[in-house]
């Protein structure tokens, strides 16, 4: 067994075929299923199961993939630290960010890290905080922010910021007179909803605060892409409930849009930035985690970033353990 083929399996369970791997690592597929045959023999066991629709792995297979992320993460940050000595920071970091918070940061975080750190090559991905949490306990990210401070006990979290949610809909849809800044639960309810689907942890954190109140809010669509809830809210299919972020998705159209607060209910998430371990941590993603809090920080104190509370050091220590339950809903 040796790095080669480990690396070359953890991209085969990463893609999910040995076709798509093959073009990812740029080796012909006979030489990735021969190095993938040779590990099996030497493990004594099949690794992956075969189906129509690609490769899963085995219990076995899936233990191995585990401690072979590791192994090869250890080992790129090995070079990377041999490698930079006495030069600048250098080397690839992945992030992990849900679509909201990358419509916030993640434009003025590439920014920040292109300036100050040429060297780095950042891999942003983009996904729902439950698909970023388990990319993370895979070893599959450095570093990512979500909405929930118990992903994993082996984890770095650090809370940052607590973002408020607010009643999204376009002017021209004559939901609420111009007068008024906010509307009560009752009102909400009333209101036609576009949200996301159940699996959602900020539809469960939204719907918590009607079923506190005995009431059933008007749900008119259920639909787990931004880009496409956004669009639907803004052609006047119903209204939707989202952190302000959501709205820097529009653009040039964002000064159509209202943003309404919920009187009765502050409905809040907070965001916290993960890592793996500090001694696991190489000094580019070290360098990037200093970014991240840093720019999302100076986005918040420049009004660039509404709708949004940073969370100081005090509060942290002192009120991690309150906010844990409604973390497990606000989870998206």
């Amino acid at each position: 067994m040796d790095l080669r083929q480990l690396r070359y399996f953890a991209q085969i369970v990463e893609s999910g075929s040995l076709s798509k791997a093959s073009r990812c690592l740029f080796v012909a597929q006979p030489a990735l299923s021969q190095q993938l045959a040779r590990l099996e023999d030497e493990v004594g066991k099949p690794l992956l199961q075969r189906s129509s629709r690609g490769v899963t792995p085995t219990e076995s297979g899936l233990a191995l993939y585990h401690h072979a992320r590791f192994v090869l993460r250890q080992m790129d940050q090995a070079l990377s630290i041999a490698r930079q000595e006495s030069g600048p920071v250098q080397g690839m970091v992945s992030v992990g960010l849900p679509a909201t918070t990358l419509l916030a940061v993640g434009l003025p975080l590439m920014k920040a890290v292109r300036e100050k750190y040429p060297g780095i090559l950042l891999n942003v991905v983009e996904g729902m905080s439950g698909h970023i949490a388990q990319m993370m306990r895979l070893g599959q990210l450095d570093l990512a922010i979500l909405f929930t401070n118990d992903v994993s006990s082996k984890l770095d979290a650090t809370p940052l910021l607590e973002e408020e949610l607010f009643v999204l809909f376009p002017d021209k849809s004559g939901y609420l007179p111009a007068r008024r800044t906010s509307m009560t639960v009752d009102e909400v309810a009333r209101l036609p909803l576009i949200l996301p689907t159940s699996t959602h942890g900020l539809r469960r954190r939204v719907v918590a605060e009607f079923e506190r109140r005995n009431l059933t809010p008007c749900v008119v669509a259920e639909i787990d892409s931004l880009s496409l809830l956004m669009n639907c809210v803004y052609e006047g299919m119903g209204a939707t409930i989202k952190p302000m972020s959501a709205l820097q998705f529009e653009g040039a159209r964002r000064d159509g849009w209202r943003a309404v607060s919920i009187s009765d209910a502050r409905i809040t998430r907070r965001n916290y930035i993960y890592s793996i371990a500090a001694n696991l941590l190489s000094p580019a993603a070290s360098a990037v985690a200093r970014e991240m809090d840093d720019t999302a920080r100076a986005l918040v104190r420049s009004g660039q970033w509404p709708g949004v509370r940073l969370i100081d050091s005090d509060e942290a220590l002192g009120g991690a353990s309150q906010a844990t339950a409604a973390d497990e809903m606000a989870a998206v």
